[in-house]
């Protein structure tokens, strides 16, 4: 399986997860298995039916989340020296230049990326355009409403 980038705060976050899917929701959910099966025929339970599929979640879940750990490559931004430029990890500053606006965006992985707080996906269209540049680069990106232009302001590493 391929490595697989993610910051430190990724991590904690899968772990975090996988901590209460362990110690929280797959005991709650073979309760409630427990419970569905004391109340006699199973063929027409809806609870039971439904603590078996949310059982099948959870686990499906775990598996998930430990084969993502397993596989992490955990970048700390605040190591790295990329001299300056945009790489994974990287939290970038850029001005729309047809707006003016200006925006900030670090580069996360897949698990972490939440526009909102301003995290963006390594696979995204803006993250793919902004790799490998430096301060006072332009990038393009081919956007929804159609081709957008960002002028790098700064590059940090934190």
């Amino acid at each position: 399986m391929a490595t697989i980038p993610i910051t430190k705060r990724g991590v904690e976050k899968l772990k975090a997860e996988l901590h209460d899917l362990k110690t929280v929701q797959r005991p709650w959910v073979i309760n409630a298995i427990a419970e569905a099966r004391a109340q006699g025929d199973l063929s027409e339970n809806a609870e039971y039916d439904a603590a078996k599929d949310r059982q099948g979640f959870i686990e499906g879940r775990i598996r998930e989340l430990e084969g993502k750990l397993s596989a992490a490559q955990i970048i700390d931004p605040a190591t790295l020296d990329a001299g300056g430029k945009v790489v994974f990890g990287a939290t970038v500053e850029l001005e729309d230049e047809d707006s003016g606006d200006t925006v900030r965006y670090q580069i996360v992985g897949e698990d972490e990326a939440d526009l909102k707080l301003g995290l963006i996906n390594i696979s995204s269209p803006i993250a793919r355009a902004l790799i490998g540049k430096e301060e006072g680069d332009t990038a393009e990106v081919q956007a929804p409403g159609g081709l957008r232009r960002y002028e790098i302001i700064g590059v940090s590493y934190v």
